[in-house]
């Protein structure tokens, strides 16, 4: 379900049918014909909570394989150490990709796709009369490809969300753009 808000308030606005949910937000300003989505990556834990957990993790190995050292197991303190060294790696790429989202934003005439990964940001522009949303159904056991296609040039959307907020957010554009699936 969609997350809708009016530019410039801070209060939450539910439109039609749709619900708050953590992963998408939709701005749409209703007059000036305006509207913003923002997809977000689901982030459950804030950078305290990541480091709490990887520093009890990595708490909890070492004293575990110093427990076994101290036995005379000393061969376990280099896998031990190599657990950690990849718990702090899968941590380190969580907490780089945390702030990743994307947007999709329609205004007067032009689609806006932004897409910030890393830092880095990707912006694809396309005329809104001739975009065409496109829904394409799973292809073994995959998921669901949410994308705008003009010219030749076809832009997914959505990588963030579950199928059923995929679908949401077809339904929203779709509303928006005019168009049909392709």
């Amino acid at each position: 379900m969609l997350h809708f808000s009016p530019v410039g308030q801070g209060g939450d606005l539910v439109v039609g049918s749709c619900q708050s949910r953590l992963q998408m937000e939709c701005v749409d300003t209703g007059e000036s014909g305006s509207f913003v989505l923002i997809a977000r990556r689901n982030s459950s834990l804030t950078r305290g909570g990541r480091n709490f957990v990887v520093g009890s993790l990595v708490s909890i190995s070492a004293i575990i394989s110093l427990s076994f050292a101290y036995l005379g197991a000393w061969m376990v303190l280099p896998f031990a150490g190599a657990e950690m060294l990849v718990v702090y790696w899968a941590f380190r790429y969580i907490a780089r990709h945390a702030g990743d989202f994307e947007s999709i934003s329609i205004d007067g005439g032009s689609v806006t796709i932004e897409r910030w990964e890393m830092g880095k940001v990707s912006r694809f522009e396309f005329n809104r009369y001739w975009a065409r949303l496109v829904m394409q159904p799973a292809v073994r056991h995959g998921r669901d490809m949410l994308a705008l296609r003009s010219h030749g040039r076809q832009v997914e959307f959505g990588r963030h969300l579950t199928e059923e907020q995929r679908r949401e957010a077809a339904r929203a554009i779709k509303a928006r753009l005019n168009v049909h699936y392709g």
